[in-house]
């Protein structure tokens, strides 16, 4: 207000008013702000996590110590030797590395820790017997820890062990690690994340989209040409071309090629991501790709976009994906040898 000699200042209502308007201006932004500052947080985390365990089994596969070993703590003891682990803690004693119960699944189930302690309790019931380990990263992650002794090494071979942006591909451990250590909440694709995690507490489901269940994405390990040829029948493969088939890895991570998505599936994810329906066929541009869904999912869209393989075959050299970005998604085929493509599979 201004008086008869035009000096001008707010009134205690004026001001009184103007903080209210912005306390709940605040109170509206703040809550949702922390979010996703939480969200970016977790999925960095995950992804230096990764790029880091990627890295030390990647020097233990030159070096020739990646496998042969019997049982999870002699690997556990030498991944000590390429990463600082502060803690080691045996069968007996997991939860003193762990958390108790965890929130896991596209139910979002709460599983009993206590009654995980083999290889099987991850879901990988083809991997021979292996109890599972826990371990304190000194960067704060928690993990437990199971071996596969059908780990394969070739320390002349940049394919054993690959890492990208997307994630880490390898069949000698599966892992379970939450990067906010005992912190909550303990939940998939937010603080806690895995590797050939198949299942956890009867669950194989990291989301649901129109009932069908989908598990975890994760970036395949390749099948030789040899090891396709071999068990190409039983995959439901119908040829075999490459010694670095990342999509044959990706049909036989997922248990054959009836576990691998569809196209119409796939589509599903899109629509659900984009919040529309989008084109079964090509590529459709113009859309607008919702980030929270996204996360929710557990992709990763740091690169820029991801691709994922479905179960059509379009030769032996190629097979069928649908790529994701920002304002963009297709249907299209790709050699069958590129690395950089995730994988999902039809869970249970």
């Amino acid at each position: 207000m201004c008086d008869n000699v035009r000096r001008c200042a707010f009134t205690l209502a004026e001001v009184l008013i103007t903080l209210a308007i912005i306390g709940v201006v605040a109170a509206m932004t703040i809550p949702t702000l922390i979010a996703n500052y939480q969200e970016r947080s977790w999925t960095t985390a995950a992804v230096v996590f990764q790029r880091k365990l990627g890295d030390a089994l990647t020097v233990m596969n030159t070096q020739g110590s990646l496998a042969g070993y019997q049982n999870t703590e002699d690997f556990v003891a030498e991944l000590s030797k390429h990463m600082k682990i502060s803690k080691v803690c045996k069968n007996d004693d997991l939860m003193s590395c762990f958390e108790d119960k965890v929130i896991w699944g596209a139910e979002n189930e709460e599983v009993d820790m206590t009654k995980v302690k083999n290889v099987s309790h991850f879901g990988q019931d083809e991997w021979e017997e292996t109890d599972i380990v826990g371990a304190m990263f000194a960067d704060g992650t928690n993990a437990l820890i199971a071996y596969n002794k059908d780990c394969k090494q070739d320390p002349y071979s940049n394919r054993v062990i690959t890492v990208s942006k997307e994630g880490i591909g390898t069949d000698c451990l599966a892992i379970l690690y939450d990067t906010s250590g005992f912190k909550t909440p303990n939940t998939q694709q937010k603080d806690l994340r895995g590797l050939n995690i198949a299942s956890l507490g009867g669950s194989n489901c990291a989301f649901e989209i129109n009932g069908t269940c989908f598990t975890a994405s994760f970036t395949p390990t390749p099948l030789t040409k040899a090891e396709c040829e071999a068990e190409k029948t039983a995959l439901g493969i119908s040829d075999c071309n490459y010694d670095d088939d990342y999509w044959a890895g990706a049909v036989k991570a997922c248990g054959g090629v009836s576990k691998m998505p569809t196209k119409a599936q796939l589509k599903d994810i899109a629509d659900y991501v984009y919040n529309t329906s989008v084109s079964s066929s090509g590529i459709e541009s113009g859309v607008t790709l919702d980030y929270d869904k996204l996360a929710e999912l557990g992709f990763n869209l740091s690169s820029g976009g991801f691709q994922v393989w479905s179960d059509e075959e379009y030769s032996s050299t190629h097979a069928y994906f649908r790529s994701f970005t920002s304002i963009s998604t297709g249907w299209s085929n790709f050699v069958r040898r590129r690395s950089d493509i995730e994988a999902v599979c039809i869970g249970d």
